[in-house]
């Protein structure tokens, strides 16, 4: 408030000189024990202005500052660039670049059961020190599902969320799973298969879903919409968890994820309780960030299970009226060119040397890929009408 002060005393300076001129004409003075009055009654007087006007200005200053604070929201429907910017950052850019190259270069020390989901997956230790889930899905479909929404990730701009992953082969003879060839045989994997690496993450915790979505979501399979209306009065941790979530109800449209909240929404037919308990594979990071887990099931699984989930994963959209500014651009600019499926292609094939041995999305899923992309840029659309409407 330094400038405030200055700019007071400034004034102060010049309501006192104004002040002086307006002054009756000098009187005789006064005879000695006499007091000087009239001078020291208007010179008061004038501090008092000073200081009103400094409090005033203060109080100014406060309101407009606490008025930013108590703004999350920016054009009606995108988060404020001030709580996207306290978002925890994550898995960065380069450690997402250096995985792959060191988890294919590292040996695998020994493999163990738990830790890492099913009973077919181990938790590897690998020979730089490093740990990694090592996911063998029940069928190809579900390591292609988890590779595809891992880049899907990647071109929306979320990828940061997810830990870093490559895929490798199952090879018992070769340099890398030499050393755990005995473990490999009570593992009933199949040789030459396609397993995903991704990197261990330690003291993660477990997540209860935030109202629209959590306990608030009322005993039906339909959550409350979350508006910027209702926004204002909540704490800036609570906002920046919000901030996360509409990512990942975005992203889990997109790859049709039903291994999430969807599944969870389910299950609120027999269990009315299921919201107020963890979310299935969703974890709080170190950093306090989400951390989206386990995504088998998007893109290739989720899309031949379609009319089972859409009744879940509808509603969890249309829940989401507040988005990050960055991912509405890339689902429009997705939109705009119909290029979701070939960015996503460009990226999957440029950064996994085992792309070929899973293969791509087939026609009909890239279709369907770009139909829920112009789904959820309509859906932003309809938000963005109505917050100007109001």
């Amino acid at each position: 408030m330094e400038r405030g002060g200055r700019a007071a005393l400034g004034l102060l300076a010049l309501g006192a000189l104004l002040g002086l001129c307006a002054l009756p004409p000098p009187q005789p003075g006064p005879q000695r024990g006499e007091p000087r009055r009239g001078g020291q009654k208007t010179f008061r007087a004038l501090l008092a202005v000073g200081r009103e006007q400094q409090e005033q200005e203060q109080e100014r200053e406060e309101r407009q500052e606490a008025a930013g604070r108590a703004a999350p929201v920016r054009r009606g429907i995108f988060w404020s660039r001030e709580l996207e910017a306290r978002v925890p950052r994550g898995f960065a850019a380069e450690e997402a670049a250096a995985w792959p190259a060191a988890a294919r270069a590292a040996r695998v020390s020994s493999l163990e059961r738990g830790g890492c989901g099913r009973s077919s997956n181990r938790l590897a230790r690998l020979s730089d020190g490093s740990r990694a889930c090592v996911r063998y899905g029940v069928s190809p479909e579900q390591i292609q599902g988890e590779a595809l929404s891992y880049h899907l990730a990647g071109v929306l701009g979320m990828q940061q969320r997810l830990p870093p992953m490559a895929l490798a082969l199952v090879e018992p003879r070769g340099r890398q799973w030499e050393p755990v060839r005995e473990e490999l045989r009570g593992s009933l994997w199949a040789e030459g298969a396609v397993v995903s690496l991704t990197r261990w993450v330690d003291n993660l915790t477990a997540v209860v879903a935030p109202a629209p979505w959590g306990s608030e979501a009322g005993g039906g399979r339909r959550p409350r919409a979350l508006s910027a209306a209702e926004l204002g009065g909540l704490p800036a941790a609570q906002l920046v968890e919000l901030v996360q979530w509409s990512d990942l109800i975005l992203f889990d449209y997109l790859t049709a994820n039903f291994d999430r909240l969807a599944s969870n929404l389910f299950s609120l037919q027999w269990d009315p309780r299921v919201m107020r308990r963890a979310t299935s594979n969703l974890l709080r990071g170190p950093d306090g960030g989400l951390v989206f887990m386990d995504n088998e099931a998007g893109l290739v699984h989720g899309y031949r299970l379609l009319a089972v989930w859409d009744p879940y994963h509808e509603p969890l959209l249309r829940s989401v009226c507040v988005f990050r500014e960055g991912t509405a651009k890339r689902v429009a600019e997705l939109h705009r060119r119909r290029s979701a499926a070939a960015e996503l292609r460009r990226r999957y094939r440029a950064r996994e040397p085992l792309w070929a041995h899973l293969g791509f999305l087939s026609e009909r899923q890239a279709e369907l890929l770009q139909a829920r992309v112009d789904f959820v840029h309509r859906h932003i659309a309809h938000c963005r009408a109505q917050a100007a409407a109001l």
